[in-house]
């Protein structure tokens, strides 16, 4: 009996680039970039002032009012993100289908704006009184996963991810997985953060983990260029529908691409730092390989964690040089963070990356990594700067690493 196959046939996302998938694409292929001056809140009193915020996204349009109101920031994003995937997918309006279909969507912090908003609420005076009868369920973990669910009447297993910067790429995992032992015929998973608030802004600043480059937000996030100098902090969301091979292929769905395989590790190192021989970065990558079946030589393609910190950077470069070898370093492996032009959206940063690494097979179209100007010695790879490049790839991979040490690798394919 042949092995199931996970392929993908939705997508959804709301970004700093753009509130539909078309919009996100295109924006990355053109090599624009989301950052700009924060505007959600007066930042004037933070080392950074800069962001990625998504911009003109009207949750009572999309909801009704009274709806929006019972749904944190990040869960309002998701459920769109959702409903864009799941028309995209032409997912059938069928109980015995949804009765078999899952939710699993990630988050690094979960609904921070609401307790955020309720604190400055209750205040000084500590007007405990002044707390909403919907504050716990909006600030939950696996509150995005739930309104998704309810909304759309999917009874499969749902639950939240979260392990910081690799939630949505974990989501991918254990998708994957559920479809292959036959938990689900099919999964809508990705990710969605909003952090973009005092407190969590606030809390890198403290970390001195962010760009300062407040004069020149647009150039700010810039990895793997020798002049990084942080991360810039970006909110959003990314939703992908998975489906069994043969259920996508007998309803006649259009096929985006496969996930193949994934690979994760622990760095038992640090809680914030990169370990600096990349040990458990090498680990995921590896394993990810292994598990899909393929060869270091076959992937053309990695959509590269790649966040413009100068110690993580350095470490995810040597990391691939270690795993691809000559391959890597001859130019025939291409490379490239999307972080340049959308920031670091935290638990949702894998779910929109996939997107783009998906398309890039897809399409056969590779997003640049933008503002590369001056090559550091310690990252030597190709990494796509500045332009997109046209390019038939047939496996790709996307990274995503997390404080706490997580370490997880994704394995896209050409569908075939």
């Amino acid at each position: 009996m042949e092995k199931p196959r996970v392929v993908i046939t939705g997508l959804g996302a709301i970004t700093p680039l753009g509130n539909s998938c078309a919009d996100f694409w295109e924006a990355l292929i053109a090599g624009r970039s989301g950052v700009a001056p924060t505007t959600a809140f007066d930042a004037s009193k933070l080392t950074t002032r800069i962001s990625a915020e998504v911009k003109g996204f009207d949750p009572d349009a999309l909801f009704g009012r009274r709806e929006a109101r019972r749904m944190d920031r990040y869960a309002q994003m998701a459920l769109a993100a959702a409903r864009e995937a799941l028309e995209d997918a032409a997912f059938p309006d069928d109980p015995d289908v949804r009765e078999r279909t899952g939710v699993i969507v990630a988050t690094g912090i979960g609904g921070i704006t609401t307790i955020e908003n309720t604190l400055f609420e209750v205040g000084p005076k500590q007007s405990w009184d002044r707390i909403s009868p919907f504050f716990v369920p909006m600030l939950m973990g696996n509150a995005a996963s739930a309104q998704i669910s309810m909304n759309y009447g999917l009874r499969g297993p749902v639950f939240a991810v979260s392990s910081a910067c690799a939630s949505a790429n974990d989501a991918f995992c254990i998708a994957f997985d559920k479809i292959i032992l036959g938990e689900a015929i099919a999964v809508v998973t990705g990710g969605s953060e909003a952090a973009v608030i005092p407190t969590a802004m606030g809390g890198f600043c403290s970390m001195k983990a962010m760009s300062t480059r407040n004069d020149d937000p647009t150039r700010a996030s810039r990895p793997f260029d020798k002049e990084r100098d942080g991360f810039v902090l970006g909110e959003g969301a990314g939703v992908l529908v998975l489906e069994d091979r043969d259920f996508a292929i007998a309803r006649g769905a259009r096929i985006y691409g496969e996930v193949i395989g994934y690979g994760q590790s622990a760095d038992a190192f640090h809680i914030a730092q990169p370990d600096p021989e990349s040990k458990g970065v090498v680990l995921a990558m590896e394993r990810a390989l292994l598990r899909s079946g393929v060869t270091a030589e076959q992937v053309g393609y990695v959509n590269a964690h790649g966040t413009s910190t100068p110690l993580g950077d350095a470490a995810e470069s040597q990391a691939i040089e270690r795993v691809f070898g000559e391959h890597a370093l001859s130019g025939a492996l291409a490379v490239s963070s999307t972080k340049s032009m959308h920031g670091h959206l935290l638990g949702a940063a894998g779910a929109i990356e996939g997107i783009a690494t998906v398309l890039a097979l897809h399409r056969g179209i590779l997003p640049p990594t933008t503002n590369y100007e001056f090559p550091d010695p310690e990252c030597r790879l190709d990494y796509i700067p500045n332009v997109a490049r046209k390019a038939q790839v047939d496996v790709a991979i996307s990274n995503g690493f997390g404080f706490g040490g997580h370490n997880t690798t994704v394995v896209f394919a050409r569908h075939a």
